[in-house]
C-alpha cells in the first residue's frame, strides 16, 4: 500500500466512523474505485480502529473516567454512572453475539455494491424518521434495560456495510425517547467494548507484517485519529442542533448513485 492510499483510507475511516454515513460502506466503495488498490493486511485495519478508538477515549475521557471510577465513588452522581456502566455492559452482549455469529456472512457483503447502496438508503430513512419524531426526552440515567438491549442489537447488525453504526444507534435511541446528546454519548461509549473486542480477535491474524509498509500504515492511523476527533465534535454539534437530515440526504444521494452504478455497470 502506498502513502496516498493509506492517507485516503485513514481519512475515510476517521470521518465516516463517527459521522452517520457508514464507515464500512465508504471504505468498501473507496477500495472499489481506487486504481491499483490492493487489500491491506489485517494490521492496517487494526491500526485504523485503534486510532478511531483512541479518538473516542480522548474526546470522552471525562465520561470514561466517571464510568471506571463509579464503583469507588460516593458522590451524588456515582449511582447514575453505575447505571450507565451496566447499560453499556448489557448493550454489548447482543452486539457480541451477533458479531461473532454472523461475522463471515457480513464480511462477504463488503464487495456487493448493490447491498451497500441499499443499506445506505436504509440509513437515510432511519435518520429522517428519527429526526422527525424525536423529542427532548430521557437522559442517560433514565436508560432502561430494553433500551440498551435494542441498541445493542442494532449495533450488531450495523456491521453490514452501508448501515451506519453511529447513525443507526443514535436513531434507535432517539426513537426510544432518549434526548439527542445522551443518545450520541451512549452510542460512542457503547462502541468501545465492541471495537476493543474486534481488535483483540484481529490480533490473532497478525502473523506476517510487511515492515516496509509500516510508514504508510502509521500515516493512515494518524489521519484516522485526527479526522476522527473532528468527526466526533461535528456529530455532537449536529445532534444538539437537530440537523441529522443533511446526512440523510447525503446517504440517499450516495446510495442511489451506487445502486445505479451496480445495476448499469
Amino acid at each position: 500500500m502506498d502513502m496516498l492510499h493509506a492517507a485516503l483510507l485513514g481519512l475515510v475511516q476517521g470521518l465516516t466512523e463517527f459521522l452517520p454515513v457508514s464507515s464500512s460502506g465508504h471504505l468498501a466503495i473507496a477500495q472499489h474505485f481506487l486504481p491499483g488498490f490492493e487489500q491491506p493486511g489485517i494490521l492496517f485495519d487494526v491500526l485504523l480502529h485503534a486510532a478511531t478508538t483512541l479518538a473516542v477515549i480522548i474526546y470522552f475521557r471525562k465520561d470514561i473516567w466517571k464510568l471506571l471510577s463509579c464503583f469507588f465513588r460516593k458522590d451524588a452522581y456515582a449511582l447514575d454512572d453505575r447505571h450507565t456502566f451496566w447499560m453499556i455492559v448489557l448493550g454489548s452482549i447482543p452486539t457480541a453475539i451477533i458479531g461473532l455469529s454472523f461475522k463471515d456472512f457480513f464480511e462477504g457483503l463488503f464487495e456487493n455494491l448493490l447491498v451497500i447502496g441499499c443499506m445506505l438508503l436504509l440509513t437515510a430513512i432511519l435518520l429522517i424518521v428519527a429526526e422527525k419524531v424525536r423529542k427532548d426526552g430521557r437522559k442517560l440515567s433514565q436508560l432502561k434495560a430494553n433500551d440498551a438491549l435494542l441498541v445493542g442489537i442494532v449495533q450488531g447488525f450495523a456491521i453490514i456495510p452501508g448501515i451506519s453504526r453511529s447513525g443507526s444507534t443514535i436513531a434507535c435511541l432517539l426513537l426510544r425517547g432518549i434526548d439527542g446528546e445522551s443518545a450520541a454519548r451512549f452510542s460512542f461509549l457503547l462502541v468501545l467494548p465492541a471495537v476493543g473486542g474486534a481488535m483483540l480477535l484481529s490480533l490473532k491474524d497478525l502473523q506476517q507484517v510487511a515492515t516496509g509498509e509500516l510508514p504508510a500504515y502509521g500515516l493512515g492511523a494518524l489521519i484516522a485519529f485526527i479526522s476522527g476527533l473532528f468527526a466526533i465534535r461535528v456529530l455532537m454539534d449536529v445532534v444538539r442542533r437537530k440537523r441529522l437530515v443533511g446526512f440523510a440526504i447525503y446517504c440517499l444521494l450516495v446510495g442511489a448513485g451506487i445502486i445505479g452504478y451496480s445495476l448499469l455497470g
